[in-house]
């Protein structure tokens, strides 16, 4: 798939909303919380317009009960994708404009990606070193499965900063 990266936009949140109120008319009380997440989640960086989200649940096997449900309204259902604990719906096809992770309560998983969003929106300045490394990646490749894995050691020290960040600005108990 080509990457698509755009600018920043105030419709992401409204996207995320939308598809959220959705997916409560389906899963109703499955669903204990939404997060967006992912670059679209933060003001100012550039981002493939894929709006990720976290639907925190109950309990992640009753999750599977609705794979046919979300197929029939054009979800790519996914399975766990290589994150046990996870359940991975995608929406869109080759114009993906969701991709939708489900985790149960308890997953270590929802503090990983909240922490590094939480990161990014309180550090502008490494917002603009992730959008300008971003841009340099889509100048040496073309599609998704290469430029993916060229950003994950970037991505990887970040969230280690983030997690740093996290640790220090945390009340002593």
């Amino acid at each position: 798939m080509k990457v698509r990266l755009s600018e920043y936009s105030e419709d992401w949140v409204r996207l995320f909303q939308e598809e959220a109120d959705f997916l409560k008319t389906i899963f109703k009380d499955e669903i204990l919380q939404f997060e967006h997440f992912g670059s679209t989640s933060v003001p100012g960086l550039k981002a493939k317009p894929v709006i990720d989200m976290i639907c925190i649940v109950k309990n992640i096997n009753n999750i599977d009960s609705f794979n046919d449900k979300m197929h029939s309204l054009g979800y790519d259902v996914a399975g766990d994708w290589g994150i046990p604990g996870r359940r991975l719906f995608r929406k869109g096809g080759a114009n993906r404009t969701h991709h939708i992770h489900f985790y149960q309560a308890d997953n270590s998983q929802i503090a990983r990606h909240l922490i590094f969003r939480d990161y990014l929106r309180s550090h502008p300045e490494e917002v603009a070193r992730y959008s300008r490394f971003k841009e340099e990646l889509v100048q040496r490749f073309e599609n998704t499965s290469e430029y993916s894995p060229a950003k994950k050691a970037f991505v990887t020290e970040m969230e280690q900063l983030a997690l740093t960040w996290f640790e220090e600005t945390q009340p002593r108990k």
